[in-house]
């Protein structure tokens, strides 16, 4: 009997659907280490004769190797090697961490599979606008109806209530302006839609940081802002506006 950490987090994985974090990880170690004390003090008073068999031996080997002590270090270490192993033998499953902790997901080239035996229905296609409105939110959050339309310049009733009803965004509490209005900022199936732990996780951006935001929504009231101004590429800022409709 051997201790292999990433046998034993494939078992782990394996055996919950929920994500598995570092400090569960950490908690089981402990709790091992609370019963093999409880086992050590079990043997002593049962004596010599029995403590000595094979399957007390074994027992023994086995908490000599486990550290009582497992850093974090060493639990994403092992996470990444598993990952890659499944990666590189091209497995069906695929490790995946979220904002929660670690997962054992089916590889995307199956999802089909997965959803018909589910009987569920293909996931729907978020729109550009609606995506567009989406990246405000995440760059801008916590960010009123006003302030997005102020960025977009059109109406984004339709692509706010796209992302309540995906649960991508959800109302997290009221600027203090006149009328209290409502801000929104982006939810935990946001952080699993794109893939990140944490919104601290996006990619710098020019057009969409905070500061120019800011800039932006004051010279709004003074004149309107081309796609240029708003420092959008050459080629996307000759494109005709995408308009207020919705899909």
């Amino acid at each position: 009997m051997q201790f292999n950490l990433k046998r034993i987090l494939k078992a782990l994985l394996l055996s919950t659907s929920e994500p598995l974090s570092i400090k569960d990880i950490q908690a089981v170690i402990t709790r091992f280490h609370q019963e093999a004390e409880r086992w050590k003090k079990d043997s002593d008073e049962v004596g010599e004769a029995i403590s000595e068999g094979a399957e007390q031996s074994l027992m023994q080997e086995l908490i000599s190797q486990v550290p009582t002590l497992l850093t974090a270090t060493q639990i994403r270490d092992a996470m990444e090697a598993i990952e890659r192993d499944l990666r590189e033998a091209n497995e069906v499953m695929r490790l995946v961490q979220g904002p929660r902790g670690y997962q054992m997901a089916c590889s995307p080239e199956f999802a089909d599979w997965v959803r018909l035996l589910r009987g569920e229905t293909r996931p729907t296609r978020l729109s550009r606008p609606t995506i567009e409105t989406l990246a405000i939110i995440a760059y801008r959050q916590p960010v009123t109806r006003s302030e997005i339309e102020s960025i977009r310049g059109v109406s984004v009733d339709g692509a706010v209530g796209r992302l309540l009803e995906h649960d991508l965004i959800a109302v997290i509490g009221r600027a203090d302006l006149p009328g209290r209005p409502i801000q929104y900022g982006t939810t935990e199936k946001f952080l699993e839609y794109t893939g990140i732990k944490s919104v601290d996780e996006l990619p710098s951006s020019d057009v969409l940081s905070p500061n120019q935001i800011n800039d932006w929504l004051h010279k709004k009231d003074e004149d309107d802002l081309t796609d240029r101004d708003m420092g959008l590429p050459e080629e996307i800022a000759k494109q005709p506006a995408s308009g207020s409709s919705f899909d």
